[in-house]
């Protein structure tokens, strides 16, 4: 097996060189945060900005004609550069036609899972795009668009308030993976007390969180 020094050794020089591409995938199964900085420097995109998530199943179809923002969030979306049934059509009617556009990603935008974005799109700032979603106009800046052909449903204020009023019902609100500085997966005890909120009894998920925010309120033991 290989173990954690190897991967860090193995995730540095493909990174730096972009060989092995696959290989690094399938080894070191690296996060958005990661993958996000390899295609900055070995994907094609036109430009990728600072603190972005890119996860490596999103699907850029002409990565040149994309350009990316600041903390842009992509999962498992596909962004098309181009109209392929173009192709089609000049072979069947010996014409010369072409539809290629650019997709302009702002700062602040998440892309839900299995959505599409069409050429010739602006994305944000400030906006989200819903799961499943097929984008075809441009998305204002601080909207959320979801459906097919996506509407605006919502706005990225709105959004954020509503998660925010829900915090407060939340028993975890006060771990340090709440704060707005931290970015990334939950830790085994926030993971724990969310399973025996959604699922234990509530005299259990009571006498569980006690426990939980004790522990998660001590102070970490020194070296």
């Amino acid at each position: 097996m290989i173990n954690n020094f190897l991967r860090r050794v193995l995730s540095a020089y493909c990174t730096r060189t972009g060989r092995l591409r696959r290989f690094y995938i399938a080894v070191c199964k690296p996060d958005g945060y990661a993958w996000a900085r390899y295609l900055k420097q070995h994907g094609g995109l036109h430009a990728v900005g600072e603190g972005c998530s890119i996860q490596n199943n999103v699907d850029f179809t002409d990565p040149n004609y994309t350009r990316i923002g600041n903390n842009v969030h992509l999962t498992g979306c596909t962004i098309f550069g181009h109209d392929g049934s173009v192709n089609m059509v000049k072979q069947a009617l010996h014409i010369g036609i072409d539809s290629v556009g650019k997709v302009d990603i702002l700062d602040n935008v998440f892309v839900g899972h299995q959505a599409i974005i069409m050429p010739g799109v602006t994305i944000g700032p400030n906006a989200i795009v819903a799961a499943g979603s097929v984008v075809t106009k441009d998305v204002a800046a601080g909207s959320i668009v979801g459906g097919v052909p996506a509407k605006v449903i919502g706005t990225f204020t709105q959004f954020a308030e509503k998660r925010l009023t829900e915090m407060t019902d939340l028993p975890w609100r006060g771990h340090s993976h709440m704060q707005g500085h931290y970015i990334g997966p939950p830790d085994a005890l926030l993971n724990q007390a969310r399973i025996a909120h959604w699922f234990n009894p509530p005299e259990q998920d009571e006498a569980f969180i006690t426990t939980w925010l004790d522990q998660a309120t001590r102070p970490p033991k020194r070296a």
